[in-house]
């Protein structure tokens, strides 16, 4: 369950991002995805690494989520307007909850000087929630599903690598304790002089 929800969540954020043409967080959503179907095959095959991985990966994650709250709530020095950090700076395109957030109207604004010249000017009235507070929603998400993650990948990991710990490879588990066979030959063997 960890796993879909996961999925889903990041796959939603995916598809948001692209319409916002946000790139530094297609990138991260990608390599999240990609972790993710990493500790779901981790898990279906027993692999303790891939887990492990997967767990680390989640730590950052969380950091990087973290960053993306700063980032809408502008702590600090950033700035949603002079700091173009999710379109590694080659774009003036934002998230794209801004202008088709819930109950928002845009109205463009005619002749602004402000604009460059393959831009508009627009302006966004009536949201119901504004759209640093959907992105923040959005990143507290997946920070909440991360740490749930983690706490199953860290469990399940150390349960494989138990078992994999008490099992021997050569007649069963240690805990019944291993008896080489006896033999049942009458031959005798005797040392070999020269």
């Amino acid at each position: 369950p960890s796993f879909a929800l996961s999925q889903v969540a990041a796959l939603e954020r995916q598809i948001f991002d692209f319409l916002g043409y946000q790139w530094a967080p297609i990138l991260a959503n990608f390599l999240h995805i990609m972790a993710v179907i990493l500790g779901i095959f981790g898990t279906i095959q027993y692999r303790s690494k891939y887990l492990m991985m997967y767990a680390v990966w989640l730590v950052l994650w969380v950091g990087w989520n973290a960053f993306i709250i700063c980032f809408y709530l502008e702590v600090g020095r950033l700035s949603q307007d002079r700091d173009f950090i999710m379109t590694f700076n080659t774009s003036l395109h934002r998230s794209w909850w801004m202008e088709n957030g819930p109950g928002c109207l845009v109205t463009p604004v005619m002749n602004s000087n402000l604009a460059p010249e393959d831009h508009h000017v627009i302006t966004v009235s009536g949201c119901l929630l504004d759209y640093q507070y959907i992105e923040v929603v959005s990143s507290a998400t997946q920070i909440f599903l991360a740490l749930f993650g983690f706490v199953y990948a860290c469990y399940v990991s150390k349960v494989f690598l138990e078992e994999e710990d008490s099992f021997d490879f050569i007649g069963g588990f240690d805990s019944y304790g291993y008896q080489a066979p006896q033999k049942t030959s009458h031959l005798q063997l005797q040392p070999l002089y020269t």
